[in-house]
């Protein structure tokens, strides 16, 4: 009686089926483990940064995007050449020991400034990684029609996680030391291994989603080590993908640098706290948004205003700051644009891959999560700077840009969410 009112409860809240309520907490709590490991990661990698010059950590911004590219190619090129169900245990495996040996080495080191530097390029590269090929098997384990229902949810994980993971560190970093924190992640990056095989007999026990056996060798990942590379620069659909990606990387990079800008005034303690304040909202509204909202909002009104919601908001938010540049505005657009992608877009975005075949969700993905995001990363913060310093544009200048930038993501978002609506029915 209990068990059946509690899965009437869910259903009505969040739309999740009663067969599909094991698998789907599951999922969450695995992005929520990831999450909190990364973000007991991420203060440690931040500390870092301050005993270096501005010079040095230009050059390790670099080096992310260029080693992002290289450890994507290797990748591409592993699991061509083993078998899937080890490919995403052996992941997480992989990182957990690299973070245990960072550790280690931090200890017997007299001087560990150059393993620190690669530790923070290392993290840059695991902070898109283990969120790409966690989507990746995912999308493979959820069919179409669960997508739109269940990945809110599932995304609203990552939100606790990325609350519960910055207390370790607040509330430990004394007591076990700094750099012992890479051994708790270590661990707890290890704890969603046996979750992995669960899912999927999960997959084939409860949904019955009977896919094409993985290991058949017409569905065999080309053995191509830029693979992934070329097979992203032939599909248009990808293509559109990448341009989505970009412009919300856009979006990110000169929201930032104004609001960096505007905090100049205030002393550090002040400036921390504003952020820290920034975080805590953006988490609470996207756990909320994802698990209440997202599945609504996507099965309600379709994939092309679920890509495209956000993106027209950003729109209206600009147009507000280039009217009137203050602070307190462009804090919203943050929120509206942090909370709106971790609860919305990025579900919505991750829906677009469970209609692309496993060269591209296991090979052109990590292309577009990694290489394409950093490479915007760093191609965005180059053009505001020639937006500022070199053509002298000011705060509204730089929003009416960034208006323009916006129009363009919310029109890729309704042709992406177009396409998938439209593969969709054929397929049906």
């Amino acid at each position: 009686m209990i068990k059946n009112t509690v899965s009437k409860f869910i259903n009505l809240s969040t739309r999740i089926k009663p067969n599909e309520i094991r698998a789907t907490l599951l999922s969450f709590s695995f992005v929520f483990l990831l999450m909190t490991a990364y973000f007991i990661l991420r203060p440690v990698r931040d500390a870092m940064s301050s005993d270096w010059t501005d010079t040095e950590l230009s050059w390790l911004w670099t080096s992310t995007f260029f080693f992002s590219f290289l450890a994507v190619s290797l990748y591409g090129e592993i699991i061509s050449r083993i078998k899937f169900n080890y490919v995403v245990p052996g992941v997480y495996v992989f990182f957990s020991i690299s973070f245990f040996a960072f550790n280690f080495l931090s200890l017997i080191l007299i001087d560990p400034d150059i393993i620190n530097k690669i530790f923070y390029v290392w993290l840059s590269v695991f902070s898109l990684f283990h969120v790409s090929v966690f989507w990746s098997f995912i999308s493979n384990i959820f069919s179409k029609e669960q997508a739109p229902r269940l990945f809110g949810f599932i995304a609203s994980g990552a939100s606790i996680g990325a609350i519960l993971g910055p207390s370790i560190p607040i509330l430990f970093a004394n007591q076990v030391g700094t750099m012992n924190l890479l051994v708790i992640a270590g661990i707890i990056l290890l704890i969603p291994v046996p979750l992995i095989s669960w899912l999927e007999k999960i997959q084939f026990s409860e949904f019955g989603n009977h896919k094409i056996d993985l290991d058949e060798p017409k569905n065999t990942i080309k053995k191509d080590f830029l693979s992934g590379f070329s097979s992203l620069i032939k599909n248009p659909y990808l293509i559109s993908i990448s341009l989505f990606i970009l412009f919300y990387v856009a979006m990110k990079t000169f929201i930032y640098f104004d609001i960096r800008k505007l905090l100049i005034e205030f002393d550090r303690d002040a400036r921390t706290q504003i952020w820290a304040s920034i975080d805590l909202i953006v988490n609470v509204l996207a756990i909320v948004t994802a698990i209440f909202f997202t599945g609504r909002i996507t099965t309600r009104f379709g994939m092309p205003t679920t890509l495209a919601l956000i993106p027209v908001l950003m729109v209206l938010g600009w147009i507000v700051v280039a009217i009137s540049p203050i602070l307190l505005f462009l804090i919203g657009l943050q929120i509206i644009s942090r909370a709106g992608n971790y609860a919305i877009t990025k579900p919505g975005r991750e829906m677009l891959f469970t209609l692309v075949d496993n060269e591209a969700r296991y090979k052109v993905k990590p292309v577009i999560d990694i290489v394409v995001y950093r490479g915007g990363d760093m191609l965005t913060a180059w053009f505001y700077t020639f937006l500022t310093a070199t053509l002298g544009l000011g705060l509204s200048g730089v929003s009416i840009i960034a208006t323009i930038i916006a129009s363009f993501w919310a029109l890729t978002g309704l042709y992406l969410g177009n396409r998938y609506r439209i593969q969709n029915i054929i397929k049906t």
